[in-house]
């Protein structure tokens, strides 16, 4: 794909990479003798690195992004119209695109009403919690102001967001942090905290119970949660998990906010993590699949129920979401957006994440009778997850660099895949497999043969 490149553009371009470009999450000192990895083109489901080298990306980007798979030429030429007529103007006005789109998302979510556009899933998440904070000042004197967040559950980069992220290697080196935000057990059944694991679901519900007791129900105004925990292990939830949470939640006027920044727009073979499971949200928010990551937006979508809460008093000079995102007034995201959804819809590629995930996760069972490294094998859809284990009896995890060893050759091989990093003191043993939606039921197939190479070479 790169064959335009000379031999000395390629040079010239990791010159400049390695003399001025600062990597997310890398340590850079070993670029002092190796070259960085620099991307340079994709089509489908591959991609193409500088030097020419193809991999079929089972990672959606690095980051579980890519849902509609790279090179979608009508995405492109929506972005270039929708520029031209209108790139921008402040989220104080609204614009055509903006109002079609929030109307398309609002179909696929029963029982949610607003939009408001902002530009990653970290400034979402921030948004959400001071809707939450101004909710408890506006009704509660300030007083139920406190966020609940769920063990090993990650809700963004910002101070605020990692003040509510339950991975302790992410938090490091960047306190001190928001305070009101307190943490409640997880509900990873693999993991399981009890000795008896009958009505594990209820039982891990009930310890955020516990948390809401100890802490004062008149205190907590929301907890946020990932449907299925996802750079935090790919953990699904048990049976009746969330029915308990719902309920407990209702008891104590509690509000629900779900953070569908990697689930959302048909990862889980639904168009939210939160449709399986029956949960009833006030407050949802989205990024990296909105898009597929062809524009930056992310959205923060709340009942008319919270909404309400801010137009009660016109004369009070306070009665409003006193929040503004500069680009979230940008109008190529929308644009992108809901080219995205239609896409999606007309290809069927809920469904088809659906079925091939099925059938992929089916094939890793398999292989995981194969290979006693493999502990535990989860996820819905095309979202997956492998844990990796020293021992199954003890299930010891790996150490993470079992994990960097078996990416590295899996990339060797021509395969993307995902791993928990440097998050947790000894649970980053987890791979992680988010495909594009467009994944074939033969690139299935591929990816469990190359996986299946790799586990035979460790």
């Amino acid at each position: 794909m790169d064959q335009q490149l000379t031999p000395e553009m390629k040079a010239q371009i990791v010159e400049w990479d390695k003399k001025h470009v600062w990597h997310h999450i890398t340590q850079h000192a070993p670029f002092e003798e190796q070259a960085p990895l620099i991307m340079s083109s994709g089509k489908g489901e591959y991609i193409w690195d500088v030097n020419g080298n193809r991999y079929l990306d089972a990672s959606s980007g690095g980051v579980w992004c890519v849902n509609v798979g790279y090179g979608r030429e009508r995405i492109a030429n929506v972005i270039k119209e929708q520029a031209m007529r209108l790139n921008f103007f402040a989220g104080t006005a609204g614009s055509p695109i903006m109002a079609e789109f929030a109307n398309k998302l609002i179909e696929k979510m029963p029982g949610m009403s607003r939009v408001y556009f902002s530009n990653s899933g970290s400034e979402a998440n921030e948004k959400a919690y001071k809707i939450v904070r101004q909710i408890a000042h506006k009704k509660y004197g300030g007083k139920k102001h406190k966020i609940l967040y769920r063990e090993r559950d990650y809700h963004g980069t910002t101070i605020t967001c990692l003040s509510s992220t339950g991975q302790e290697e992410r938090r490091q080196q960047y306190g001190p942090f928001t305070p009101g935000f307190v943490e409640f057990p997880h509900c990873c059944e693999y993991r399981s905290q009890f000795e008896d694991s009958d009505n594990y679901g209820i039982k891990a519900a009930q310890l955020l119970e516990e948390v809401i007791l100890r802490e004062g129900p008149e205190t907590v105004g929301a907890i946020v949660i990932e449907p299925i925990t996802a750079g935090g292990g790919v953990i699904t939830p048990p049976e009746g998990y969330y029915q308990e949470v719902q309920r407990i939640c209702n008891k104590y006027n509690i509000l629900i906010h779900v953070d569908e920044v990697v689930c959302g727009v048909g990862r889980t073979g639904s168009w939210f993590g939160y449709q399986h499971y029956g949960l009833k949200p006030d407050i949802v928010t989205m990024a990296k699949g909105v898009a597929s990551a062809y524009a930056a937006i992310s959205c923060t979508v709340t009942t008319e129920a919270v909404f309400d809460l801010f137009k009660q008093d016109p004369s009070d000079k306070f009665d409003y979401f006193r929040d503004i995102s500069t680009f979230g007034g940008c109008t190529i995201g929308p644009a992108a957006a809901l080219e995205n959804m239609k896409i999606i819809e007309e290809e069927g590629l809920v469904e088809n994440a659906a079925h091939v995930g099925e059938y992929l996760k089916t094939q890793l069972e398999v292989l995981q009778t194969q290979f006693t490294i493999i502990g535990d094998v989860r996820g819905k859809g095309l979202f997956i997850g492998l844990e990796l284990v020293e021992d199954r009896e003890t299930k010891l995890p790996v150490d993470e660099s079992v994990l960097a060893q078996f990416s590295a050759k899996c990339m060797q091989h021509g395969l993307l895949v995902g791993r928990t990093n440097r998050s947790f003191s000894s649970l980053n043993n987890t791979i992680c497999l988010s495909p594009p939606l467009t994944l074939s039921m033969e690139q299935a197939d591929e990816i469990v043969a190359i996986m299946a190479k790799v586990f035979h070479q460790l």
